[in-house]
């Protein structure tokens, strides 16, 4: 008979005649008896008869921990099923586990345990079960610690985890678990700027991550700076005043942000026939598009089509519209519009029609609606030629990012002046323009 114990698992192997009398008679293999029966009184303190009944601990998730027993029911435990039943290593895992908090690595031991039986079962080496982690002791407690080739990619830069994902209207942050527990973190204190926005750990790869969407901010904070809009959130450790006199935890502040990028100035000239211009802006891993389309009523209901015949003096109506945008949160602000007799937006020859967010006061024609009150706006005028023969006019728009949050991004426009100066919040040192253009 052989017996290994690790400090944690025994593993008991031999012939079945081997085992009688460990439970039993020696002479007599259907005769058993209990542990309270076999113990030595003389080395045994009393009261090991007594049963205990343990409150109920709220931090244990029995549904979590089934998952995490569960996994032995998949590869590459699945290599040994026919070696080693895996349904009693699961069975003592779900009832430890969601009976008992997770201390001393209890919740790697039963993986490891089963991988260290069918070794000795079968000599099959169970591998990349535990991808970046391994069960270890780290001032006198069991932890999932990780491996160093995993830990090799984030300790130059001294890093817990990976960089900020940035997805259209949300974004997070995930963190190794391991790295957490190295340092002596306990991932379940951490939250964002809102408490109650705590990191959901992965079952299986112990990574944690922390998040926001636009349904649920958990605090993130929007500012302006320069040229950006930024999306500011942290994860940190709970109040101080929550632990009252003392704590033992370190206390943790990880920044993090989101951007919206305000695009280079770019033109793009298309001939009014094709009814609309799209630009499309990139900033990091959030995308978003800007649109500028044509249409023959002020319910956008008829788009200017390339037979669409356009008579001087005839009212259109631009759209200016974006998708991308967290329209709770950003608006845009068409800053300016004007007409040019050549491509380029500098050009010499020059028409305005919006000037500082307001129509100009000198043409009764322009018509502004909706400016900096969501992600898209509208205006209109009539149409008109230059003088001197120009058979194509050009039509720019200069648009700006305003942060909604505690500010109005809707520009004052007096009846007497129609133009307001602009508040320091709308200044962007590289708004987008977005140009459309129209022949006789």
């Amino acid at each position: 008979m052989t017996i290994l114990f690790d400090g944690n698992t025994a593993h008991v192997a031999g012939q079945i005649e081997a085992m009688e009398g460990l439970c039993g008679s020696p002479s007599d293999s259907t005769k058993t008896t209990s542990l309270a029966a076999e113990k030595s009184s003389t080395s045994s303190l009393p009261g090991c008869e007594i049963q205990h009944t343990d409150t109920v601990d709220n931090s244990i998730h029995c549904s979590l921990a089934t998952d995490h027993c569960n996994l032995l029911r998949q590869a590459p435990f699945s290599a040994c099923h026919n070696h080693t039943d895996p349904e009693p290593f699961i069975t003592a895992c779900t009832e430890t586990l969601c009976n008992y908090r997770l201390v001393d690595g209890v919740d790697c031991q039963f993986m490891e345990a089963y991988a260290q039986s069918c070794s000795l079962k079968a000599d099959i080496t169970l591998e990349d079960w535990s991808e970046h982690e391994f069960c270890g002791e780290k001032s006198g407690r069991g932890l999932c610690l990780c491996r160093g080739v995993f830990a090799s990619k984030y300790t130059p830069t001294n890093s817990l985890g990976e960089p900020a994902v940035c997805r259209e209207e949300s974004a997070s942050v995930t963190l190794a678990g391991c790295l957490l527990a190295d340092k002596g973190i306990d991932y379940s204190v951490l939250h964002l700027n809102d408490p109650n926005c705590k990191g959901q750990m992965d079952n299986e790869t112990h990574m944690v991550t922390f998040g926001f969407d636009s349904s649920n901010i958990c605090g993130t904070e929007v500012v302006k700076n320069n040229s950006m809009i930024l999306y500011k959130n942290a994860i940190m450790t709970r109040n101080m005043s929550e632990y009252g006199v003392i704590t033992r935890h370190d206390q943790i502040q990880i920044d993090f942000s989101c951007l919206y990028k305000e695009p280079e100035i770019k033109s793009f000239a298309f001939r009014i026939k094709d009814s609309s211009v799209v630009q499309e802006l990139t900033s990091g891993e959030w995308n978003y598009t800007l649109q500028m389309s044509a249409y023959l009523d002020q319910n956008l209901l008829y788009v200017v089509k390339p037979e669409t015949e356009l008579l001087l003096n005839q009212r259109i109506w631009l759209e200016l519209k974006t998708e991308g945008l967290d329209g709770n949160r950003v608006s845009i602000v068409t800053d300016s519009c004007w007409a040019t007799s050549q491509s380029s937006p500098n050009d010499i020859l020059r028409y305005d029609l919006i000037n500082s967010g307001c129509p100009n006061a000198n043409d009764e024609t322009v018509r502004l609606s909706g400016n900096g009150q969501g992600t898209s706006n509208m205006f209109s005028f009539k149409m008109f030629e230059f003088n001197g023969g120009n058979r194509e006019i050009f039509l720019h728009c200069k648009l700006e990012l305003c942060v909604r949050m505690g500010n109005s991004c809707q520009p004052t426009c007096t009846p007497r002046s129609r133009r307001r100066r602009r508040a320091s919040k709308y200044v962007d040192k590289n708004p987008a323009i977005i140009s459309m253009s129209w022949t006789k």
